[in-house]
């Protein structure tokens, strides 16, 4: 079974986050997919950030909807960086690509983009809200897409009927609050796990373990230790 080493917004644990440079070393890590995040400037760009706001990651401040490009791109993203458009992303790597959306908006522009560049053998779409996903498989038929779930929340349906319900092909989970009977349950109803975090090697033998179908991971070096856990 293939385990997939999935960088999480690149290798966010040695590199700024969602910035070309760690996705660029992600890429020649050996990462199988590289996880980044969308979200709308206010003049309608799909741009590389992870927070609604900019405070967190860059040296500016204010919520992203209310910023333009230009604006966002005079921003420090660390180390020098600059907010990536995710058009520039998919100039600087080859590797596939794992993107997340939670807004309808964002899904819907990126669903035009994907389209008019014939993306959908390269873009895996993302979300934590099952109406997001559901509404991309309406507007991306066949594209792969994956529901994100944190287990502490309460749900009246179970993981495997809410990915289903979305046309979801892959449900990820956090690795602390997954079980094997979990893995089972969603492997029986024809899905893929993958776990998030997954930052230690602790953490990568509790995943194989699991018999998960890969991992998130801040780091380089998970992917080379994978590799000799297999």
């Amino acid at each position: 079974m293939t385990f997939l080493t999935i960088g999480h917004r690149g290798v966010m644990g040695v590199e700024p986050e969602n910035t070309l440079r760690s996705f660029v070393r992600a890429e020649r890590s050996g990462m199988d997919v590289i996880a980044l995040d969308l979200q709308l400037s206010k003049d309608g760009v799909l741009v590389v950030l992870h927070d609604a706001e900019v405070d967190r990651t860059t040296d500016g401040s204010g919520a992203v909807a209310d910023l333009t490009l230009a604006a966002l791109r005079e921003l420090d993203a660390g180390q020098g960086e600059h907010v990536p458009v995710f058009e520039e992303v998919l100039d600087a790597v080859r590797t596939p690509l794992q993107v997340s959306v939670q807004d309808a908006p964002t899904a819907a522009a990126l669903a035009e983009l994907v389209l008019r560049h014939d993306l959908s053998a390269r873009v895996e779409v993302a979300s934590f809200d099952d109406a997001v996903l559901a509404g991309t498989a309406r507007l991306l038929p066949g594209v792969r897409t994956t529901l994100y779930a944190d287990l502490r929340m309460a749900h009246p349906r179970s993981i495997e009927e809410r990915a289903l319900a979305v046309g979801a092909n892959t449900v990820a989970l956090g690795i602390r609050e997954l079980t094997l009977a979990m893995v089972e349950s969603a492997h029986a109803a024809g899905l893929r796990v993958t776990g998030w975090t997954v930052n230690t090697l602790q953490q990568l033998r509790l995943a194989r373990a699991l018999e998960l179908d890969g991992a998130a991971t801040d780091f380089p070096e998970i992917r080379s230790t994978g590799r000799f856990l297999a």
